[in-house]
Order: C-alpha cells, then sequence, then structure tokens
C-alpha cells in the first residue's frame, strides 16, 4: 500500500511538474503570438496549450464517473488527427481559431489539471497518463519549433527569449567506422516507450562511417561554398528534386545579403534572435 501512494504520488508531481512547464513556455508570448500559424506543418501555441489538455480529457477523464466537459464544442477544435476519437477542424486552418481567447484556453487547462490531478490517485490510470505526460512534452517541442517559425516569417525577426546559446568549441572531427551486420532495434522493454518503438528486431545494416559529432556551422559553410546546393551527387533523389524546386542555397534560418547570397559573415535566426553562425 505504501508503494502504491508513493507511485500515486510521484505521477501527480510529474503531472503537474509537465503542465506547468508548458505554460512557462509560452509565458514569454503574447495573445497575438500565441495565435499565429505560419504554415500549415506548424501550429498555434494557443492550439498546442489546448490538444494537450484534449488528450487528457479525451482519453482519460470522458471515461470518469461523473466528469463534465469543459466545452463540448472542444472535442471537435481540438482533435488533431485521431480519427477514431471523432472529426476534427482541419490542421491547415488552426490559425483562424481566434475563439476561444487564450484566457479560456488557460481556464480549460485548469479545469482539465483539477480532474486529473485526482486522477492520478487511481492506479488502473498510471499507463495512460504517464502517456499523456509524454506526449505533452512532444507537444512542449513543437511550441517552440513551430513559434520560431512564426517569428522568422514576421520582418522584424524577433526574440522569443534574451538567453543566447552557450558558446561551445567542436572537438576535432573524427569518423566512427561501424562494420555492419545484423543489429537489434526497438525498445528493449526497460520504460517509457511509445508503441511504435516495438516490437524489438533484428535488422541487417551496412558497413559506414559517421562523424562522432554533430556537423558545425563552418563544416555546412564550407559545404554550401563547396557546391553542396549545386551537386546532385550529394543529395537522394526526392531531396534533390527539392533543392531544385525551392531553390534551396542554404539552411531555413540562415540570413542573407539583399541580393539573396549568403554573407561571408552568416548569421542565423534562433529562439533568441539573430546570432553569428560561428
Amino acid at each position: 500500500m505504501k508503494a502504491a501512494i508513493q507511485t500515486t504520488s510521484l505521477l501527480a508531481e510529474a503531472y503537474a511538474k509537465v503542465r506547468a512547464h508548458s505554460q512557462a513556455l509560452a509565458a514569454p508570448l503574447s495573445a497575438e503570438d500565441c495565435a499565429i500559424q505560419s504554415m500549415p506543418d506548424a501550429s498555434p501555441v494557443k492550439w498546442h496549450l489546448a490538444h494537450s489538455s484534449w488528450f487528457f480529457e479525451t482519453v482519460i477523464l470522458a471515461k470518469r464517473a461523473g466528469y463534465k466537459p469543459f466545452d463540448p464544442r472542444f472535442a471537435f477544435l481540438f482533435n488533431s488527427y485521431y480519427e477514431a476519437l471523432g472529426p476534427r477542424h482541419p490542421r491547415p486552418r488552426r490559425g483562424l481559431l481566434t475563439r476561444p481567447s487564450l484566457d479560456e484556453v488557460y481556464a480549460y487547462r485548469a479545469h482539465v489539471d483539477t480532474a486529473m490531478l485526482q486522477a492520478c490517485g487511481d492506479p488502473a490510470l498510471h499507463d495512460a497518463i504517464t502517456l499523456g505526460l509524454h506526449h505533452e512534452q512532444q507537444h512542449q517541442e513543437l511550441i517552440l519549433t513551430d513559434i520560431k517559425h512564426a517569428f522568422f516569417s514576421n520582418p522584424l525577426l524577433p526574440a522569443y527569449g534574451s538567453t543566447a546559446p552557450a558558446a561551445h568549441m567542436p572537438s576535432e572531427r573524427k569518423d566512427i567506422s561501424v562494420p555492419g551486420g545484423v543489429s537489434l532495434i526497438g525498445h528493449d522493454g526497460s520504460g517509457f516507450a511509445f508503441d511504435n518503438e516495438s516490437p524489438r528486431h533484428q535488422v541487417l545494416l551496412r558497413p559506414f562511417r559517421i562523424a562522432a559529432r554533430p556537423v558545425t556551422n563552418g563544416e555546412y559553410r564550407a559545404f554550401i561554398e563547396d557546391g553542396g546546393y549545386r551537386r546532385p551527387e550529394f543529395w537522394l533523389s526526392d531531396g534533390w528534386a527539392r533543392v531544385q524546386e525551392e531553390n534551396w542555397e542554404a539552411p531555413l534560418y540562415w540570413l542573407q545579403d539583399d541580393d539573396g547570397s549568403s554573407q561571408d559573415d552568416a548569421f542565423v535566426f534562433t529562439l533568441s534572435g539573430v546570432r553569428p553562425t560561428g
């Protein structure tokens, strides 16, 4: 019994922490910032805040006796792609949802949180709640990804925050040789995993080499200067077709001169504003 109580307490603590972090990510943003959708593949911050609450309400709370939805219309507005859970507002049109307001979405979150903290006491719901928390953490990543694109689409290039990325001196580049052979891939059964990470199975790998660290901006600039965006041998066919269709010359957030050419001392747009590529 003591272990069950401790598990319940830890789950409720984790729930509160994850939910608070989502709102902390939105805290620097205005209501207008939270409503913008800069492209069909992105979603407004307000939608992310509501959808992650919709998940807990629809998957967990709706099945509990006595629970009353905050607003039954939200089941349609904030579903994403869960076909089995009903119809939904089209993804490319999420930026048109000026109503409900951001304040109403925060009230929705509070309503769900009150009921969910009680649900955390039910051991039978542990796995479903854990899934919901990992789902919300995915949307926390998307909040930052999507607002970065929205701010990049603004001619003012506003910064999400003022904290500059930590300075990092890359180590000397070294390659790792992988001999190939039969390898295991997939979840090993310990801890949480999404269903698409199972079952664990064997795959055949061909021998390959890979760098021991990520590529640096300076190394990627050398790739550009060496004609990387003009040489099809560096691209798979679909990638090369996209390069030509969209006239790629540099990564998305690298800034260019007025004539469209890359700068010698290049700059990159980040969540903390415009920074040198380094």
